[in-house]
Protein backbone atom coordinates (compact mmCIF):
# COMPACT_ATOMS: atom_id res chain seq x y z
CA UNK A 1 0.00 0.00 0.00
CA UNK A 2 3.06 2.49 1.00
CA UNK A 3 4.35 1.44 -2.43
CA UNK A 4 1.34 2.77 -4.32
CA UNK A 5 1.79 6.18 -2.53
CA UNK A 6 5.46 6.39 -2.58
CA UNK A 7 5.45 5.68 -6.77
CA UNK A 8 3.74 8.52 -7.87
CA UNK A 9 5.30 10.88 -5.47
CA UNK A 10 9.00 10.01 -6.48
CA UNK A 11 8.02 10.72 -10.38
CA UNK A 12 6.38 13.90 -9.46
CA UNK A 13 9.57 14.97 -7.27
CA UNK A 14 12.00 13.77 -10.24
CA UNK A 15 9.76 15.63 -12.18
CA UNK A 16 9.30 18.93 -10.99
CA UNK A 17 13.28 18.58 -10.31
CA UNK A 18 14.24 18.44 -13.46
CA UNK A 19 12.02 20.97 -14.09
CA UNK A 20 13.34 23.10 -11.70
CA UNK A 21 16.84 22.26 -12.76
CA UNK A 22 16.44 22.97 -16.16
CA UNK A 23 15.18 26.79 -15.29
CA UNK A 24 17.47 28.09 -13.22
CA UNK A 25 20.33 25.22 -14.01
CA UNK A 26 22.47 22.39 -12.48
CA UNK A 27 24.37 24.82 -10.82
CA UNK A 28 22.03 26.45 -8.56
CA UNK A 29 20.20 23.15 -8.26
CA UNK A 30 23.10 21.60 -6.58
CA UNK A 31 23.35 24.85 -4.41
CA UNK A 32 19.55 24.65 -3.11
CA UNK A 33 19.94 20.95 -2.54
CA UNK A 34 22.63 21.92 -0.30
CA UNK A 35 21.52 24.29 1.38
CA UNK A 36 18.23 22.81 1.97
CA UNK A 37 19.95 19.83 3.27
CA UNK A 38 21.87 21.63 6.28
CA UNK A 39 18.79 23.45 7.01
CA UNK A 40 17.04 20.09 7.96
CA UNK A 41 20.10 19.04 9.60
CA UNK A 42 20.12 22.33 11.61
CA UNK A 43 16.39 21.98 12.48
CA UNK A 44 16.79 18.32 13.67
CA UNK A 45 19.59 19.34 15.90
CA UNK A 46 17.67 22.38 17.36
CA UNK A 47 14.62 19.95 18.11
CA UNK A 48 15.24 19.15 21.47
CA UNK A 49 15.29 22.82 22.29
CA UNK A 50 12.12 23.97 20.34
CA UNK A 51 10.77 20.98 22.08
CA UNK A 52 11.44 22.51 25.29
CA UNK A 53 9.78 25.48 24.31
CA UNK A 54 6.77 23.55 23.34
CA UNK A 55 6.43 21.72 27.12
CA UNK A 56 7.16 25.46 28.38
CA UNK A 57 4.39 26.68 26.76
CA UNK A 58 1.90 23.97 27.56
CA UNK A 59 3.29 24.20 31.81
CA UNK A 60 1.91 27.98 30.92
CA UNK A 61 -1.14 27.19 29.74
CA UNK A 62 -0.67 28.72 26.44
CA UNK A 63 -0.23 24.95 24.24
CA UNK A 64 -2.79 22.42 24.90
CA UNK A 65 -1.35 18.71 24.22
CA UNK A 66 -2.55 18.30 20.61
CA UNK A 67 -1.53 21.56 19.63
CA UNK A 68 2.07 20.59 21.17
CA UNK A 69 2.08 17.21 19.72
CA UNK A 70 0.90 18.61 15.87
CA UNK A 71 3.42 21.68 16.44
CA UNK A 72 6.41 18.71 17.43
CA UNK A 73 5.41 16.23 14.98
CA UNK A 74 5.67 18.49 11.90
CA UNK A 75 8.64 19.88 13.04
CA UNK A 76 9.98 16.71 12.78
CA UNK A 77 8.94 15.97 9.63
CA UNK A 78 9.82 19.52 8.14
CA UNK A 79 13.26 18.77 8.81
CA UNK A 80 13.14 15.15 7.83
CA UNK A 81 11.67 16.46 4.30
CA UNK A 82 14.07 19.58 3.84
CA UNK A 83 16.78 16.90 3.80
CA UNK A 84 15.36 14.38 1.19
CA UNK A 85 16.67 16.30 -2.30
CA UNK A 86 14.16 17.66 -4.74
CA UNK A 87 11.77 20.24 -5.04
CA UNK A 88 8.49 18.88 -3.74
CA UNK A 89 9.65 17.30 -0.74
CA UNK A 90 11.20 20.93 0.06
CA UNK A 91 7.97 22.48 -0.47
CA UNK A 92 6.49 20.31 1.68
CA UNK A 93 8.94 20.64 4.34
CA UNK A 94 8.40 24.88 4.69
CA UNK A 95 4.73 24.05 4.52
CA UNK A 96 5.25 21.63 7.39
CA UNK A 97 7.45 24.17 9.31
CA UNK A 98 5.17 26.83 8.61
CA UNK A 99 2.42 24.71 10.08
CA UNK A 100 4.85 24.60 13.17
CA UNK A 101 5.25 28.45 13.11
CA UNK A 102 1.48 29.14 13.02
CA UNK A 103 0.62 27.06 15.88
CA UNK A 104 3.24 28.65 18.15
CA UNK A 105 2.00 32.32 16.91
CA UNK A 106 -1.50 31.46 17.94
CA UNK A 107 -0.16 29.78 20.83
CA UNK A 108 1.80 32.96 21.66
CA UNK A 109 -1.00 35.37 21.67
CA UNK A 110 -3.72 33.22 23.40
CA UNK A 111 -3.97 34.46 27.26
CA UNK A 112 -2.14 32.32 29.72
CA UNK A 113 -3.99 29.92 31.78
CA UNK A 114 -2.97 30.77 35.30
CA UNK A 115 -4.39 30.27 38.60
CA UNK A 116 -5.72 34.04 39.91
CA UNK A 117 -5.14 34.27 43.69
CA UNK A 118 -9.02 35.07 44.91
CA UNK A 119 -7.92 36.79 47.89
CA UNK A 120 -9.41 40.34 47.99
CA UNK A 121 -7.76 42.78 50.10
CA UNK A 122 -4.75 43.01 51.99
CA UNK A 123 -2.80 40.30 54.28
CA UNK A 124 -2.34 42.95 56.98
CA UNK A 125 -5.67 44.11 57.86
CA UNK A 126 -7.61 42.65 60.67
CA UNK A 127 -11.51 42.93 60.54
CA UNK A 128 -12.97 43.38 63.43
CA UNK A 129 -16.22 44.69 64.62
CA UNK A 130 -16.99 46.45 68.01
CA UNK A 131 -19.72 45.49 70.36
CA UNK A 132 -20.58 48.39 73.26
CA UNK A 133 -21.97 46.21 75.90
CA UNK A 134 -23.27 49.06 77.44
CA UNK A 135 -25.82 50.27 75.16
CA UNK A 136 -29.33 48.69 74.65
CA UNK A 137 -30.95 47.78 71.48
CA UNK A 138 -31.47 50.78 69.77
CA UNK A 139 -27.98 52.46 70.36
CA UNK A 140 -28.85 54.28 73.48
CA UNK A 141 -26.48 54.23 76.41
Amino acid sequence: MMAILLIPFLLLELYLSLKVGENIGFMWSAIWIILTFFMGVTLLQRSPYTIMGNMQAVQKGKLDIKKFQDASMSYFIGAILLIIPGVLSDFLGIIALGYTSYLRFIAKITPEQTKFNTKKGDDNVIDVEIIDEHTDRNGRA
